[in-house]
């Protein structure tokens, strides 16, 4: 059952912020987005990181099942390698001693529907990221559109595989009220039982010119839990 060799910038055994419960990730080297306020810029280039086969890592995590609850693939971006995703999300499928291990996938939501239909038969949760609801301020944060992102979302969502929405708040970009409302309003119509992660921008670790910008408010995200919250969102997080 071996499958595509992957590209890997690193991984953290154990993590809590990464899906639910404790989970072994995977963050793939190479992304479609240029991000400004990227806080692992280094995981942008498809060419760094090292080659890793899916059984290699399989043996890597196979030690640590009994303390995991699930693994996660994240990156850089997940989904621009698919076929080597698939194979390790097989492999734990099979896998006797591995196959209660629940699979995530950490996504910006750029993939093509062609792609997820490819994964989601062995995936049981995908995160994704909305970077910025409003189309032109989505484009300043990230280089991109945001048109496959909300089309990935909906899907995910009709499917029943949405496990979260994570919103990027960037003062001065996408947290004011109307921004908020929009995005609230929407999800709401497209998702409306998902979980909601609001993160607040911070500068350290960014690059310029990122890495002048003023740190979010713990205010702004308050007001913009309440928001979500006002309309229905039972699960939000601020971090």
């Amino acid at each position: 059952m071996s499958g595509p060799p992957g590209r890997l910038a690193d991984v953290v055994e154990f993590s809590c912020v990464d899906g639910p419960g404790n989970r072994f990730v995977a963050f793939l080297q190479g992304c479609n987005f240029e991000c400004v306020a990227c806080h692992n810029p280094h995981t942008i280039p498809i060419r760094r990181g090292r080659e890793v086969s899916v059984e290699e890592l399989v043996e890597q995590i196979r030690p640590l099942a009994g303390y995991l609850s699930g693994v996660t693939v994240s990156g850089g971006e997940a989904t621009i390698q698919h076929g080597f995703v698939r194979s390790l999300f097989r492999r734990i499928k099979a896998d006797p001693d591995l196959c209660r291990l629940t699979t995530f996938i950490d996504s910006n939501g750029s993939a093509p529907p062609s792609v997820w239909d490819d994964l989601l038969p062995v995936t049981d949760g995908v995160m994704i990221d909305l970077k910025a609801f409003g189309a032109e301020t989505h484009h300043l944060l990230t280089g991109r559109p945001n048109t496959s992102v909300k089309r990935s979302i909906e899907l995910l969502a009709a499917v029943g595989k949405l496990y979260e929405v994570r919103l990027l708040l960037v003062p001065g970009f996408n947290d004011d009220d109307a921004a908020i409302r929009r995005a609230a309003d929407w999800l709401r119509l497209v998702a409306p039982t998902t979980r909601v992660k609001l993160i607040g921008f911070r500068a350290h670790g960014t690059l310029p010119p990122a890495a002048q910008w003023v740190d979010e408010s713990a205010g702004a995200l308050e007001a913009a839990a309440a928001v979500l919250r006002d309309r229905g969102f039972d699960d939000v997080v601020v971090v």
